[in-house]
């Protein structure tokens, strides 16, 4: 056991190293899609193609059968971006059981709009819905009419401003309203809203006007997205990039929640980023790209990995997002955040400032179980659990939680691991243990020895499926679709694993 220990603080090492590309993100079908139907040229992109048709599940639709409500973005973007490469082999036939797919799909949108929908849904499945319209007919799709009074409000807004400035949010769907590259500008990355979608749409009305060095710009800034994605494939996007403040800042936190943090053996690679981040935060907070605008969540994290390291991070920051006792995630936010709120609250709590009223939402925003589940930027209810159990224990030595520690032990599956899906996933399962590892800290002997049983069936689970350097790709993380930050993932894995292979000893 204490060579896979030495293992896994080895490939932490790297992964925490290499954090400075820009970032790493699962490839994304959405994406991919809008940007392979921007370009326009299907010669050149078979390959892309290729791989938008391979993504396509049994039943016609893009995206994971256990989470419905995230499949409608990718599979209207793919159903379009197939409808013109009609030559390609299979794709007649994907865009035919697409059509059957989102024939018979429920409307999640008919009547009201869902707390956990997808990033910029109200903009982009109506515009996505029209251009099918125009190409397929009389076809009975679904039209999500709860939608249509948002995205007017939108655009509303929108035509009231002649140009956003750079890394707006609303930049990040972009290529949902967009129709002049004159009302937006590529930041220094390249990007129009660290959204690859976005800025194949910007690149393509561009060149309309002829090649410029923005143009130019913004189609290196495609190449290195695709990288990202380790996909090997041209075209093939993730569905955001660069996320250069969120990954460093979700790895140390997360390192944090397994008691890793303070590791000898990651001390330098710790050290570095948070001298970044100590560099790069300002009275006006962060985001997760340093060219993206600033919002509670990334700041409020960044406060914390400060603050654990023993720097004099101020409260100033998160202010700025501050409505009376809640936190929203960045103006204009359409409802408020469960983990915003979890992550301001653990930030206050580490810098010594009340706060009453977060903790009370936070407490309030269980579901009959005691567990945490109404979160919008993460499928899974093990996430803000996980979150939630550590902002609320922080500074509470006697803080304890039997609701929640009874259901998140029952919540174990058969196999050992944990999943809001059909399966168990490793993501998930370190998720659990970061929960445990709280809870634990402040049971009884019986209650510690029932736990140490739990954990122990859960690495059985991680050690039949650890695999060194194996990258992630079950997407969980909510954008535009359902994806996987996968550096991000493979810290929480790996941070995992090796507080599971601790479990009860020292670290």
């Amino acid at each position: 056991m204490n060579v896979l220990s030495e293992q896994i603080l080895s490939e932490l090492r790297v992964l925490l190293s290499e954090v400075s590309d820009g970032g790493s993100v699962g490839p994304s079908v959405y994406d991919t899609a809008r940007a392979l139907r921007f370009h326009g040229n299907v010669t050149g992109r078979q390959d892309a193609y290729a791989w938008l048709i391979a993504q396509q599940q049994a039943d016609g639709g893009w995206g994971s059968a256990d989470f419905p409500l995230f499949r409608h973005a990718s599979t209207w973007a793919a159903l379009l971006a197939l409808q013109r490469a009609d030559p390609l082999p299979g794709a007649a036939d994907a865009v035919q059981a697409a059509t059957r797919f989102l024939q018979r799909q429920p409307d999640p949108y008919a009547h009201a709009v869902p707390e956990d929908a997808p990033i910029g849904a109200e903009l982009i499945l109506p515009q996505l819905c029209g251009e099918a319209a125009s190409l397929l007919g009389t076809v009975a799709f679904p039209r999500h009419p709860a939608l249509l009074p948002l995205r007017q409000a939108c655009l509303d807004k929108l035509a009231a401003a002649a140009m956003l400035p750079s890394g707006h949010p609303l930049l990040h769907s972009w290529e949902a309203w967009g129709t002049s590259p004159t009302t937006a500008c590529p930041d220094d990355d390249g990007s129009i809203g660290i959204s690859p979608a976005a800025t194949a749409a910007w690149l393509a009305h561009a060149m309309t006007r002829g090649s410029t060095p923005q143009a130019g710009r913004a189609d290196a800034y495609l190449r290195m997205a695709s990288r990202a994605t380790r996909s090997g494939v041209e075209g093939v996007v993730p569905n955001v990039w660069p996320i250069n403040v969120f990954e460093p800042c979700w790895s140390l936190y997360t390192l944090h929640l397994a008691g890793l943090f303070a590791h000898p053996g990651l001390a330098e690679p710790v050290r570095v980023i948070v001298a970044q981040l100590d560099a790069r935060l300002s009275v006006r907070g962060l985001g997760p790209a340093l060219h993206f605008a600033a919002d509670a969540d990334d700041t409020a994290i960044a406060l914390c990995v400060l603050h654990i390291a023993g720097r004099d991070a101020a409260v100033d920051a998160l202010r700025h997002f501050e409505t009376g006792e809640l936190f929203v995630t960045f103006p204009g936010e359409r409802n408020a955040s469960l983990s915003t709120n979890i992550h301001a609250l653990h930030a206050l709590r580490l810098l010594g400032k009340p706060a009453a009223g977060t903790s009370a939402y936070v407490e309030a925003s269980r579901n009959p179980h005691g567990l945490w589940d109404n979160e919008k930027w993460h499928v899974s209810w093990l996430y803000p659990t996980a979150h939630a159990v550590a902002a609320l224990a922080q500074g509470k030595p006697e803080w304890r939680d039997e609701r929640a520690l009874a259901a998140l032990l029952r919540a174990q599956r058969g196999d050992g691991g944990w999943g809001a899906g059909r399966a168990s996933t490793f993501e998930e399962t370190a998720y659990a243990l970061f929960a445990l590892r709280v809870m634990d800290e402040r049971e009884k002997t019986p209650g510690r020895r029932r736990i140490a049983q739990v954990v122990a069936r859960a690495l059985e689970w991680m050690l039949a499926r650890h695999a060194a350097h194996a990258l992630p790709k079950t997407p969980l993380w909510i954008g535009k679709e359902l994806y996987c930050p996968t550096r991000v993932v493979r810290v929480a894995e790996l941070a995992g694993l090796w507080l599971a292979l601790r479990w009860g000893g020292p670290s």
